[in-house]
C-alpha cells in the first residue's frame, strides 16, 4: 500500500504507521478469546467420535502434574483409545465402581488371566471403599476418574461444575488409594466430554479416556449377548467398556471371563490405554 499517495504528506504517513501498529497490537490481544471460543464450540463423545485420535497433541493441556506442581510429561487433552502395548492389544476398562460385591469378583477374573485393567471409579464409591481401591492398585491395575455424581448431562453444565466434578473425584480416589497413587485417566459419564472437561483433566495429569466397544453389559442383556457384542464390535478399536458398579454385575463377571478366554485364543494381548503421546 502506498501511504504517501493516500495521505499526500510525509507527516501523515508516520501517523498512519503508528495507528496501524496500535491496531495490530489490539488484534493480537483479542485473538486468544476468539480461538478459545472456536474450540469450545465442538463437543466430543467418547464412544462415537470418529476424529478423536489417541496420539494427537494439544496445546491446551497443562505441563504441571498433580500433587505438588512438579513438571511431568505432556498429557494431551484429546480422547485416548489406543493401547500402550500397540499392535492388536486390547484395553479392558471397568466403570462405576468400586463395588464391595462385584469389584472383588472382577479382580479375581482378571487375576486368573493375568490381565491388567483400568478402573474408572466414582469418587464417593472410592471414598466409601478405600480397601477396594487399594486392592486395585496392589494388583497392578490403573485408576481413572469417573466424576463425583456420574452426571451424563454434565457437558451442558457450567465449567465450574465440570471442574468440581472432576477434581473432587480425583482427590477422593487418590486419598482412598493412598501411597501416592495417581489417577491417570478421566472418563466422562456417558461420554459427555467437553473441550473444557478434557482441558481440566489433562492439566491435572489425566488423559481423557474413551471407548471403542460398549459391551452393553450395563443393561444386563444376558451373558451370551454381552460376549457376542464384544466379538462383533472388537474391530471398531481396542478399548472395551465393562462395569463393576451400578447393580447386579453377575452377567458382566461371566462375560468378562468368556471374553478374556476368547481374546487369549485369538492371541490378542491386553494393555493400558495410552496416557501420553508415544
Amino acid at each position: 500500500m502506498d501511504f504517501k499517495a493516500r495521505t499526500g504528506k510525509p507527516g501523515n504517513r508516520s501517523r498512519v504507521a503508528v495507528a496501524m501498529a496500535v491496531v495490530a497490537v489490539a488484534a493480537t490481544a483479542w485473538a486468544v478469546p476468539t480461538v478459545t471460543g472456536s474450540i469450545s464450540a465442538h463437543h466430543r463423545n467418547a464412544a462415537h467420535e470418529g476424529d478423536a485420535t489417541a496420539d494427537g497433541h494439544s496445546s491446551q493441556a497443562g505441563a504441571q502434574g498433580n500433587g505438588g506442581g512438579t513438571q511431568q510429561e505432556h498429557i494431551p487433552d484429546d480422547i485416548a483409545h489406543a493401547s500402550e502395548a500397540g499392535g492388536n492389544a486390547v484395553n479392558i476398562t471397568i466403570d462405576d465402581g468400586p463395588d464391595p460385591v462385584w469389584t472383588p469378583k472382577v479382580l479375581d477374573v482378571l487375576k486368573r488371566y493375568g490381565v491388567k485393567a483400568t478402573f474408572c471409579m466414582i469418587g464417593p464409591q472410592a471414598k466409601a471403599h478405600p480397601d477396594l481401591v487399594k486392592q486395585v492398585i496392589a494388583a497392578g491395575h490403573r485408576l481413572c476418574d469417573h466424576t463425583v455424581d456420574h452426571d451424563t448431562s454434565m457437558d451442558k453444565k457450567p465449567v465450574a461444575y465440570q471442574e468440581k466434578e472432576i477434581l473432587d473425584a480425583k482427590k477422593m480416589i487418590e486419598e482412598a488409594a493412598g501411597g501416592g497413587a495417581k489417577v491417570l485417566y478421566y472418563r466422562a459419564p456417558g461420554g459427555s466430554f467437553t473441550p473444557d472437561s478434557r482441558r481440566i483433566a489433562a492439566a491435572n495429569g489425566m488423559r481423557p479416556l474413551g471407548w471403542n466397544v460398549d459391551s452393553k453389559d450395563f443393561t444386563k442383556p444376558g451373558t451370551a449377548a454381552i460376549v457376542a457384542t464384544v466379538k462383533k464390535e472388537i474391530g471398531l478399536g481396542p478399548t472395551i467398556l465393562f462395569h463393576d458398579g451400578g447393580g447386579d454385575r453377575q452377567q458382566t463377571v461371566e462375560a468378562l471371563d468368556q471374553v478374556l478366554g476368547w481374546l487369549k485364543e485369538q492371541n490378542r494381548p491386553t494393555g493400558f490405554p495410552v496416557q501420553t503421546t508415544p
